[in-house]
């Protein structure tokens, strides 16, 4: 990817002092890891068709690897096993968070797997590198008390308001992601049969359903919201901003945020809350799960189990209330 942003300039071999000591195949082979780099993340955009944030880790996972190497192993003319291995201890030593680790590891091996698959190199050192067996860690959920009170709209009828409140009622109708919902444009939705058509992770294509509420916002929202906030300007995006562009998703977790204190709601909520909250619903009210993996845009359904759990301990937590021996 020639125009990738913050590229880091340790990758150049005028960026740091090398050693008198080291010789043009050492130095050399720093600048190659850069190439293969490059060669690696365009390989994931042009055919595994990865979302622009999802190339952004694996750029930035890589970096930090490259730049570890550059510093500390520059005179090796490869990478190997134990380097790998050093890299990981510096980062646990550095306190960097043991997800934000198992994301790194993975990335190490699919990139190397990756060299070897092209005969860029011969074997690969990352192959022995196991990723860690986390317990499951539930995500946060909002009760259905809690959710009603979220989407009780304000007295006040403005054009944000409408907005916003088509944006969270859709939202939770759907499931979908946040980067989703901003950047939906108006032919994506169809208000006559109550879909979204949905372009997720990897390009792929999904149809979610949507009830009749979040129906009539939408509805609220185009009538006498929209038009008011594009003015004389014309827009693509189905939800707009006053200057008639589609929103961030850093402006749309500020608009939850303040949703959430007017609704009395005291724990941390995200966009990403009200999509654990959509397919623990669905699950709790008698959803089968592959129904539910599918409006979530899950390639695993392993990734839609963790709502099992959330709703294991629901029940367990009902058995424990009541049962006389719970």
């Amino acid at each position: 990817m020639n125009n990738r942003q913050g590229k880091s300039s340790s990758l150049s071999p005028e960026s740091s002092p090398r050693s008198a000591a080291e010789t043009p195949t050492q130095i050399k082979y720093c600048q190659q890891l850069a190439e293969w780099q490059d060669i690696f993340l365009d390989y994931l955009a042009a055919e595994k068709r990865l979302a622009a944030n999802t190339i952004r880790s694996y750029y930035f996972d890589l970096t930090s690897f490259i730049d570890f190497f550059s510093t500390s192993h520059s005179r090796k003319s490869r990478v190997t096993s134990g380097i790998l291995r050093e890299y990981l201890t510096s980062c646990r030593q550095n306190n960097i968070a043991s997800r934000s680790i198992s994301r790194r590891i993975s990335t190490l091996r699919s990139f190397f797997r990756f060299l070897v698959t092209e005969r860029l190199i011969s074997e690969n050192p990352a192959a022995v590198l196991d990723l860690p067996r986390p317990g499951h860690t539930l995500p946060e959920v909002l009760t259905v008390a809690e959710v009603t009170r979220l989407l009780t709209d304000p007295e006040e009828t403005t054009p944000l308001n409408l907005r916003n409140s088509a944006m969270l009622h859709l939202l939770y109708a759907t499931g979908m992601r946040v980067s989703e919902l901003v950047n939906m444009e108006i032919p994506a939705i169809n208000l006559t049969s109550a879909y979204v058509r949905v372009l997720g992770k990897g390009s792929k294509e999904r149809l979610i359903p949507f009830g009749k509420t979040a129906k009539e916002k939408i509805n609220d929202y185009l009538r006498a919201g929209r038009p008011r906030l594009l003015k004389t300007r014309f827009s693509d995006f189905l939800f707009v901003t006053g200057r008639g562009k589609n929103m961030t998703r850093l402006r749309f977790w500020q608009i939850i945020r303040e949703r959430a204190l007017a609704a009395k709601i005291s724990r941390e909520i995200s966009p990403h809350v009200l999509r654990h909250s959509f397919a623990t619903h669905l699950l709790e009210h008698g959803a089968d799960l592959r129904s539910v993996q599918m409006m979530l845009g899950h390639s695993d359904i392993t990734t839609t189990q963790i709502y099992t759990h959330v709703d294991s301990r629901r029940l367990k937590a009902l058995h424990q209330r009541f049962h006389p021996r719970g």
